[in-house]
């Protein structure tokens, strides 16, 4: 039988099971393998929105646990932006103490469900791992461990809820719902702040609704992360602009004091090359906001869509994976993924290439369209594209795609998603004359308190990255939410 097992059986007690933890050493724990996570059959979950990855068994994610040889210097916990502590949550689900591992995450993370599905742990976290680094293997599976302990918790119907302070009678705001504002909300609400959240759309969460789909991270999943922050006294407003339906002074003479902006970058970038404005041409942005959050695929709502049968996304990114993926959902015969680079080089998670690769999704790398073409009634039916080679890196290490001449040819498309990148927000800073931004629209900010020139207002997430991970937007919260919090004592309490 194994260890796993040994732990699992019902008349174990834990003072027994933590005595078999101490007893493996880490020689034995080294000899362990990473266990593979489970997913739906590919050509059973191209049919549907179903979630691709089944997550862990107890038995698995206890065995899985048990390789982690509990660093002295945990350099995994650096290399997560919202500083888990990662060992602690790991041991407690190597003895089975699930629900504790559940708390463990949630003392520094507001979304652990979330998290454990669409953080790049391979590149945080997991690549710090003492097994990375110093063996040349495979990590401690990290995010399996962490999406584990959260739907364990929420499986239990035992959801805990993290203590908040003695009310400070003190309101503060958080502009936008997604990461990094419910990260931030979470943060101020454990220090006992008054905080209410204010959401553009009709929908709590930000990107994680509109831009991740269901097959990847499900709705549910946000909504009950969403209403763990009820619990802890978060308020969340819906339908309200802030810049038109209400202004920053409009909001503090109702006495908000401090207020953070997460507002995101929705702002869709296109190539901007001939034919770009033909009918079937969108940003991945639109694309999967109408199906995501609009439930554009549901034949009981009125959004419309453009199903295509023969879809090329651009970009390599997650969200153009996100994309062609969902393409392949509504019925597309043939969907391809356009990109400048190898694949070596795409920015997407290497678990969404290889899901993608297993859906039947066409790599047509080292590509890039030049121009578009329309039939009489101005739909795209067809696209140039050139092929390229890779030059020398450019300023973002990698290698600089360069065309070459007399290589194009056609393809033809009755859809085309483009997903080369997104713009932040406008909104506030363009409702803020006053406050400085960067030539990209980025707001600028304190990078140690996440302030903005307007001393009451802080910022994070894409609004001050440009387009980034889940995880490092509510890094960005977390530490806008100290910031604040000292801005608050040394101003605002001191004159009460």
């Amino acid at each position: 039988m194994s260890v796993a097992k040994e732990y699992l059986k019902e008349e174990r007690s834990q003072e027994w099971r933590n005595e078999l933890r101490k007893s493996l050493k880490s020689k034995e724990r080294l000899e362990f393998k990473r266990i593979k996570m489970n997913e739906v059959a590919p050509l059973e979950r191209i049919r549907s929105y179903i979630e691709v990855n089944s997550g862990l068994t107890e038995i698995e994610a206890m065995a899985e646990a048990r390789r982690c040889i509990d660093c002295p210097d945990p350099t995994c916990i650096t290399g997560c932006p919202v500083e888990i502590n990662i060992p602690k949550f790991i041991k407690k689900i190597e003895v089975g103490d699930f629900l504790d591992a559940a708390k463990v995450l949630k003392e520094t993370s507001t979304l652990p469900a979330v998290c454990g599905r669409v953080c790049p742990q391979e590149k945080q976290c997991e690549d710090r791992c003492f097994y990375q680094q110093k063996l040349g293997r495979e990590a401690v599976a990290i995010g399996y461990l962490e999406r584990f302990a959260a739907d364990y918790e929420r499986e239990s119907g035992h959801i805990s809820v993290p203590d908040v302070e003695e009310r400070k009678g003190i309101k503060v705001a958080s502009i936008g719902s997604g990461p990094a504002g419910l990260a931030f909300a979470g943060d101020m609400a454990k220090m006992g702040y008054d905080v209410t959240v204010f959401e553009a759309l009709h929908e709590i969460g930000g990107v994680l609704k509109y831009g991740i789909p269901e097959f990847r991270l499900p709705n549910e999943i946000v909504d009950i992360e969403v209403d763990g922050l009820r619990k802890m006294g978060v308020k969340f407003e819906t339908d309200f602009i802030v810049g038109k339906t209400a202004t920053i002074d409009d909001l503090r003479a109702d006495g908000f004091k401090a207020f953070f902006v997460g507002s995101g970058a929705g702002l869709p970038r296109f190539m901007n090359i001939p034919g770009e404005n033909y009918i079937g041409i969108l940003s991945s942005n639109e694309y999967l906001t109408r199906v995501n959050l609009m439930h554009a695929a549901q034949h009981e709502y009125d959004t419309p869509l453009l199903e295509g049968k023969v879809v090329a996304v651009i970009g390599g990114g997650n969200t153009a994976m996100d994309s062609v993926r969902t393409a392949k959902r509504l019925g597309a015969d043939r969907a391809m993924i356009i990109y400048r680079r190898s694949i070596e080089e795409m920015p997407a998670r290497v678990e969404e290439i290889k899901h993608a690769k297993e859906e039947g999704i066409e790599f047509l790398n080292l590509n890039t369209p030049v121009e578009y073409f329309a039939d009489e009634k101005g739909r795209v039916n067809r696209m140039k594209v050139q092929k390229m080679r890779l030059g020398e890196p450019d300023a973002s290490g990698r290698r600089r795609p360069i065309p070459i001449e007399g290589s194009e040819y056609f393809i033809d498309v009755d859809t085309v998603v483009v997903s080369v990148g997104v713009s932040p927000n406008p909104l506030i800073p363009a409702a803020l004359p006053e406050l400085e931004v960067t030539r990209w629209g980025t707001i600028v900010v304190n990078e140690d308190t996440m302030q903005t020139s307007i001393p009451d207002l802080f910022a994070g997430g894409d609004i001050v990255r440009g387009g980034a991970t889940v995880i490092l937007a509510m890094g960005d919260g977390r530490q806008a939410a100290a910031g604040m919090n000292k801005y608050i004592q040394e101003t605002v309490m001191n004159k009460v």
